[in-house]
């Protein structure tokens, strides 16, 4: 089960169209509580993903902010060692 979509506003570059199905996909993932639907229920969870991520593109599209734009590599860098603290 998916535990952490991350956040896709104000990154240097922007989010692509895959990071933001990838995160539609976990958040349907999430709300449905199935990491895979059963053949019944496959469609409504495609059409969920598909609907979801039309609206999470324009929503990080439309957002605005004063804040510098983070790099990729750094914030990857940061929860690298976030990660590495915690499992000690």
């Amino acid at each position: 089960m998916c535990r952490n979509i991350r956040p896709l506003f104000n990154f240097e570059p922007p989010a692509t169209d895959e990071e933001v199905r990838a995160a539609s996909v976990q958040f349907v993932r999430k709300i449905s509580g199935f990491t895979a639907p059963s053949k019944a229920n496959q469609d409504a969870f495609t059409r969920a993903i598909d609907e979801i991520t039309v609206v999470a593109r324009r929503l990080v599209d439309e957002l605005e902010t004063n804040a510098p734009k983070k790099n990729r590599d750094d914030e990857a860098q940061k929860a690298k060692a976030r990660f590495l603290s915690r499992s000690r």
